[in-house]
């Protein structure tokens, strides 16, 4: 009986995941930002503060709920794979760190609209195409440093769900992103694609060069 209520609560987290990837996924979607960008003007300012506070508000009630599902780990990472999931979370917080300096992250947190850069819907219109520090190993490093993180985890069936729920968004999430620097950089941004990989560096890259 526990295993059939487990499984219900399993498909309920997955579902719940998945709403909330794609609602994240829809706002931030060009389309979306388009639209919202003719009908709201200069008031489109605020677009991104209100996306990354709606993101955080309705993700507060999923976590609530993820954490209340507990399942009977199957893999903890003892022993000999404590060394792997150790190199698993530096890389993925080194992943996060580095492209700090390479990102604009009052753009990122909708700071930089409020005082007036509307801009365009896409996240880094008005800036240039960084390929420098990490960006010249990997074009989506916060997306592999969350890949890398949320399986360097205890493993059991709610851990499990909802790191493969998170797994798909972040490889499509990356691949919507690809979208909109294509049609904010054109040809720069596809040679970039084609000399460095989209998650993992790749030191033996052929045609690899620094910007």
């Amino acid at each position: 009986m526990r295993t059939g209520s487990l499984m219900n609560e399993y498909f309920l987290l997955a579902l719940i995941w998945t709403a909330w990837c794609a609602l994240h996924s829809l706002l931030a979607s060009l389309s979306v930002q388009r639209r919202v960008a003719a009908w709201m003007g200069q008031g489109f300012r605020y677009y991104r503060l209100f996306y990354n506070v709606v993101a955080i508000l309705t993700l507060v009630p999923v976590l609530v709920f993820s954490f209340s599902v507990e399942g009977e780990p199957f893999f903890d990472w003892a022993g000999g794979w404590r060394l792997p999931q150790l190199l698993m979370i530096v890389a993925g917080v080194l992943l996060f760190v580095l492209p700090l300096r390479q990102y604009d992250m009052a753009r990122f947190l909708g700071l930089r609209q409020l005082r007036g850069d509307a801009g365009t819907p896409g996240l880094d219109a008005g800036g240039g195409l960084s390929t420098r520090g990490i960006l010249g190993w990997c074009r989506h490093p916060w997306y592999a440093g969350a890949l890398l993180l949320i399986w360097a985890r205890e493993l059991d069936g709610a851990t499990v769900t909802v790191n493969t729920v998170l797994s798909l968004y972040l490889v499509l999430g990356a691949h919507l992103e690809e979208r909109k620097l294509l049609a904010e950089f054109g040809e720069a941004y596809r040679d970039y694609q084609r000399r460095v990989p989209m998650f993992f560096p790749l030191p033996f890259r052929a045609g690899r060069k620094r910007a």
